[in-house]
């Protein structure tokens, strides 16, 4: 067996980004840049007002002076004099600073009376005034290449000029459930047979990471049918199958995948639950077997199948943040494995609390959505008693 470190490892060193395309700006939230955004525009083109008011000459603004209106400045429609000595010119927020004037007179720093401007408070020359390329000028590179793309992002790239932008696509996520007894979700179930949860889990994951799901039909229990699905995937990014990666004589999955040409990176890994993990790839697509089990495949999706998708989806590699909480119930010591337990977290002021639930196995999804962290514990870790320092995996919405 192999450790979950080098596991994500060999996993995302088998992977590279999709190609690119591009698509509208609106379209591009979450989505990750294959190319820099460069401004095509200064923001502001111009010096402009950042209040209301009258743009006029700082010297002269003194307390008690009184200034002539000699016309008004609205938002996109710059005024074509110029403010000469003694005079003023009704501005707004975003209007252009006429020529000659140097700076703004707020507008509850004045007294409007008839066609004068009462000045009631004195001014520092550029007061109220932002310069033109303020925030960015033209050339400049305000978002760069492998950044997803949040809504802030998106209204910058719009001021930037951009109407479209390069993003990398979002990654095809093939899902093939193996096995004999599983049926499809509002189907009747067989005798011995169960209703199949990881088809929807994982394809809800995939679009929550930013990827397509392809859901394919599932795969009875022979060599034959796992085959087709592989072939059924070609064109995809990267093929998950869940089931069939352990052991047991209807554990079929590799051997399958062999009349495709499967080579085999790794199989097993020494952490709970999720152990009988698969790697490899079939004529230059990349597999990653999930076991069955729903606990362990939404644990092995969450710790492997979210870099992936980021992965293929342009962003630099990364693992899982964990965060720090303590213990709201003592823990036994582990064994040889790194153990992934459900937990359920509350935030009492000083920190994180995770209470592990006191059970684990991994065919119990409702403990699973009751969760709110999984908490990491080294192989070999000690018996830990309420209150100690543990390391937790937030689960959030995903």
């Amino acid at each position: 067996m192999i450790s979950v470190e080098e596991a994500r490892a060999r996993i995302l060193a088998g992977l590279k980004p999709v190609a690119a395309e591009m698509v509208g700006l609106a379209q591009a939230h979450g989505r990750v840049l294959a190319k820099p955004v460069l401004a095509r525009l200064s923001v502001p083109p111009a010096d402009v007002s950042a209040m209301d008011g009258y743009a006029v000459r700082a010297a002269e603004a003194r307390p008690g002076a009184r200034l002539k209106l000699i016309g008004a400045a609205p938002a996109g429609h710059p005024f074509a004099g110029q403010v000469g000595a003694g005079e003023a010119v009704r501005i707004f927020t975003g209007s252009v600073i006429p020529a000659g004037a140097d700076a703004v007179l707020i507008q509850e720093n004045a007294t409007a009376e008839g066609r004068d401007v009462l000045v009631n408070e004195a001014l520092a020359p550029g007061r109220h005034i932002r310069r033109a390329g303020q925030d960015f000028a033209a050339g400049d590179e305000v978002l760069s290449a492998g950044r997803r793309l949040s809504v802030r992002d998106i209204g910058v790239a719009g001021a930037a000029g951009h109407p479209w932008l390069c993003v990398h696509r979002r990654p095809r996520i093939a899902i093939l459930c193996t096995g004999d007894e599983i049926a499809l979700p509002g189907e009747a179930v067989p005798d011995g047979g169960i209703a199949n949860s990881n088809a929807a889990m994982l394809a809800a994951f995939v679009t929550a990471h930013g990827g397509e799901a392809l859901l394919l039909p599932v795969a009875r229990d022979t060599e034959a049918a796992v085959a087709a699905g592989a072939i059924a995937a070609r064109g995809a990014d990267l093929l998950v199958t869940t089931g069939g990666a352990s052991v047991g004589a209807h554990d079929l999955v590799q051997a399958g995948l062999a009349r495709q040409g499967f080579a085999l990176d790794f199989w097993k890994i020494a952490m709970r639950p999720g152990k009988p993990l698969i790697f490899g790839s079939v004529d230059g697509l990349p597999v990653l077997g999930l076991p069955g089990n729903p606990v362990s495949a939404y644990v092995c999706a969450t710790l492997f199948l979210g870099g992936a998708i980021a992965m293929l989806g342009g962003l630099p590699p990364a693992a899982p943040v964990l965060e720090a909480a303590r213990l709201g119930a003592p823990m036994k010591p582990n064994d040889v494995r790194e153990d992934y337990v459900r937990a359920l977290l509350a935030h009492d002021g000083a920190g994180w609390v995770a209470t592990p639930l006191p059970m684990q196995d991994s065919g119990m999804l409702r403990a699973l959505a009751q969760a709110g962290a999984l908490i990491r514990r080294a192989p070999h870790a000690p018996a830990a008693a309420a209150g100690e320092a543990v390391e937790i995996l937030r689960l959030e919405m995903v």
